[in-house]
């Protein structure tokens, strides 16, 4: 079987000015992967802006299930090119139905105040960790068969759960994760596909800390989780290709829902990136 890449998924479909259609990728989950609109709608906003505005964050709201089985068309609006910003909103459509939305904003690149207030945890180096990928061939009988059929879509991003016996166990256990994770396909200089491909990665394994102290795993049948609402914050430059450590922790849950932050650090301990999601955790 070719390589399967993570920029062709990114690749959109030009159909009109302001108009485009993504393929999707199917990897064994119950619905679309949430990664693949978040990563996607980001291109799509990115071919309405001028060169040099990067994005700076992107927020948005997954309104229905998608089908990983049809492409996705996503619609851009233009709502405001300023001197330093711009913002796009971005729907997600198929069936004729929005299944999801993003604004997302544009800065050109200037000086200013610099601090960092975050630290990088001391952990093993990805050297030192097992791929997950090797990790669900290990325990392949174990895993669902959907998800069995579909390894080879997640080969794309090369994630590394460190201690991942433990995070993946059904057992309660305190609501935090830290993966390296790296794109295994060389992404070239372009600062937008970086953005765009973390931005599809940055959804793998997040939701799922806030399930952690209840001891319940994403297997189980009487198991209602989906994401409602992702947010993501670029601070600096962002190199896919280099090892960047995503340290995830679910502050609360109740009500049905869940939510989780998480910080993302390059090698050097610099915070390139942070995220916000809630999520429905429902048992029925």
């Amino acid at each position: 079987m070719a390589e399967i890449k993570l920029s062709s998924l990114l690749e959109l479909e030009k159909i009109e000015a302001s108009l485009f259609r993504g393929q999707s990728w199917d990897l064994g989950f119950a619905a679309l992967f949430g990664g693949q609109v978040l990563g996607q709608a980001l291109a799509a906003a990115y071919q309405t802006v001028e060169p040099g505005r990067i994005a700076h964050s992107f927020h948005t709201y997954f309104l229905l299930p998608g089908d990983a089985k049809k492409p996705v068309v996503y619609e851009v609006e233009s709502v405001r090119d300023g001197r330093s910003f711009s913002a796009r909103r971005v729907k997600a459509v198929q069936d004729g139905r929005n299944i999801f939305y993003m604004t997302a904003s544009f800065q050109t690149s200037e000086e200013g105040m610099s601090h960092q207030f975050a630290q990088m945890p001391d952990v093993p180096p990805p050297e030192d960790v097992q791929s997950d990928i090797t990790f669900y061939e290990d325990n392949y009988e174990k895993i669902a068969r959907p998800m069995r059929e579909a390894l080879s879509y997640h080969r794309p991003v090369d994630i590394r759960t460190i201690n991942a016996a433990q995070s993946f166990r059904a057992r309660p256990s305190e609501p935090t994760r830290k993966i390296w994770l790296r794109a295994r396909e060389a992404l070239g200089d372009n600062l937008s596909l970086h953005q765009a491909t973390l931005a599809y990665a940055s959804d793998y394994h997040f939701l799922s800390t806030s399930l952690q102290p209840h001891g319940i795993s994403l297997t189980d049948k009487n198991l209602r989780i989906a994401t409602i609402d992702h947010a993501m914050w670029f601070h600096r430059e962002v190199n896919f290709n280099d090892w960047l450590l995503y340290v995830m922790d679910s502050p609360f849950s109740g009500n049905a829902r869940g939510i989780v932050k998480g910080q993302i650090f390059n090698q050097a301990g610099d915070l390139v990136a942070s995220t916000m999601q809630e999520g429905l955790m429902r048992k029925v």
